[in-house]
């Protein structure tokens, strides 16, 4: 039985620092809200990946915004 990689669920973007930043409510790791946080294993695949891509989006203005 082979699965395609679209079928694939991408793994957690969680990276061990769990902070929620008080003036953007995004954690300070991983860029998701809190019902992000909670709702992922119940999000389908292709809610996954887009949710990835938005926290791209939210860390690149994080990281304009720091600079």
């Amino acid at each position: 039985m082979t699965e395609t990689l679209a079928n694939n669920p991408p793994a957690s973007p969680c990276i061990g620092v769990c902070a929620i930043d008080d003036s953007s409510g995004f954690c300070l790791g991983c860029q998701r809200s809190l019902d992000e946080i909670k709702g992922w294993w119940d999000m389908t695949v292709e809610q996954q990946k887009v949710l990835l891509d938005a926290l791209v989006d939210r860390q690149m203005q994080q990281a304009n915004f720091d600079d």
